[in-house]
């Protein structure tokens, strides 16, 4: 069973064991048929990270924004984007900085926009600052 991870789909919400070799494949969901992995970024609290970053079985790649950040308005398509491209490989989290001060404080968020990459509860790496779409997707290919 050590070969098998559990994890919900993205749309239904239905528990899927996918083997653990076959994560990279983009598998689909046992009721639904629509792909496990999430295709947009998904809100994260700090009530919600054990499940939706921590105990994912992709790398997950956090931004730490707010609604007042112009910046970060300015990012956010290139994140769609990417998690359009790239669903299935990365899920893209987004921690809005004055609902969860505490996740802000764990990973030293002093600056916005600030994107982290996390697998599981090991932080790959970190960055701050609005970066273009191919800056981030550089960013990223060196740790994923």
């Amino acid at each position: 069973m050590d070969d098998l991870v559990t994890y919900p789909c993205s749309l239904c919400g239905a528990a899927n064991r996918i083997p653990r070799a076959r994560l990279r494949d983009d598998p689909k969901c046992g009721r639904c048929h629509e792909k496990v992995f999430p295709r947009a970024p998904v809100a994260v609290t700090t009530a919600t990270w054990g499940r939706d970053v921590e105990e994912c079985p992709l790398p997950v790649l956090i931004d730490f924004w707010a609604p007042w950040c112009g910046p970060c308005r300015a990012v956010a398509p290139v994140l769609e984007q990417i998690a359009r491209e790239r669903g299935g490989k990365i899920k893209i989290a987004k921690v809005n900085v004055d609902e969860n001060q505490t996740l802000a404080s764990r990973f030293g968020v002093r600056s916005i926009p600030n994107m982290v990459l996390v697998r599981g509860p090991l932080l790959l790496g970190q960055t701050a600052g609005a970066l273009p779409k191919e800056e981030l997707e550089a960013w990223i290919d060196r740790y994923v």
